[in-house]
């Protein structure tokens, strides 16, 4: 099968499309044939080398296609089925693909759009849970409008939250979309927030990583009531807990995703496809931080 990988760190120039043996999926896996698979920040981070260093890698851990081989114990999926999910080795951006975790794939949802929605769900899941948003708390979302602000957004809603979300002024309809009540970002957000949350707010979720944790700190009440995905130094400056995805995944998201869209409780991201070909592209525009729309390769 064909497959995404570099065998040294460096720039989108390191990027391979290389033969590798056909995987297999084990006890309670399935196998994919990729269809669609999502481009993540971790994935420019790894071949940068700042997370492992083991060489050569595989890229990708969300996919979404058709299942071709089951492994011991799957009685829940068929071949032929649609399925999204992950693939825990890391090795989602290629023709074949083992999934570990992994839900069937609305109807009403193609392949690019569901291969967008595993990461993005599962941190904002995560970040909620850790944070303990439940039904009429008013939560803070800095950095509402991205991949993962976005999913934030429409789950923290889900739960019965009132979200008040950052974001700029060209955003601020896409927020609405989405159930929050939009501020714009930069100086003097503070002042917009209590403008319409005069008391403050209950949570707050940092995903922008823009150095407004004590301003989020103010808001909420003390740094127990914030959680940043995104600024590793702040956190330990000020006592805030920093969301890691090596621990308390919240996987269970994935089944919820299904009936979020059916409601109409959960809106499809904007994606960019590419093909697998062309990962080296993918990534240099997902580090040009100028699309907005969620990054995916089309293996096929």
């Amino acid at each position: 099968m064909k497959a995404a990988r570099f065998d040294r760190f460096g720039g989108p120039e390191v990027l391979e499309i290389v033969d590798l043996p056909d995987p297999h999926p084990g006890p309670g896996q399935v196998r994919i044939a990729v269809e669609a698979a999502g481009v993540n920040a971790s994935d420019w981070k790894k071949r940068q080398g700042l997370m492992d260093q083991e060489l050569p890698q595989t890229l990708g851990y969300e996919a979404a296609g058709v299942v071709d081989e089951l492994g011991a114990g799957v009685t829940d999926v068929a071949p032929g089925d649609r399925v999204f999910g992950f693939s825990s080795e890391g090795a989602a951006q290629a023709e074949l693909v083992v999934l570990s975790y992994y839900a069937p794939i609305p109807s009403s949802v193609g392949f690019a759009e569901a291969a967008a929605l595993p990461a993005a769900m599962e941190t904002a899941a995560r970040a909620l849970d850790q944070l303990g948003v439940e039904t009429g708390n008013i939560v803070l979302i800095n950095g509402a409008s991205g991949t993962v602000g976005s999913a934030a957004v429409q789950l923290a809603v889900a739960r019965g939250a009132r979200v008040i979300g950052t974001g700029s002024p060209a955003s601020h309809d896409l927020l609405r979309s989405l159930g929050a009540e939009p501020v714009a970002y930069g100086a003097g957000m503070s002042e917009r927030v209590l403008a319409v949350a005069p008391k403050g707010v209950d949570l707050a979720l940092d995903i922008a990583g823009s150095g407004v944790l004590p301003e989020l700190i103010e808001l909420a009440g003390g740094p127990e009531h914030v959680i940043t995905l995104a600024d590793f130094p702040g956190a330990e400056k000020y006592g805030v807990r920093f969301s890691r995805g090596d621990a308390s995944r919240a996987l269970y998201v994935l089944t919820q995703i299904g009936p979020l869209v059916e409601s109409g409780q959960l809106t499809l991201p904007a994606v960019q496809t590419f093909p697998l070909a062309d990962v080296a592209e993918a990534h240099r525009v997902g580090e040009s931080g100028a699309v907005r729309a969620k990054l995916v390769l089309l293996p096929r």
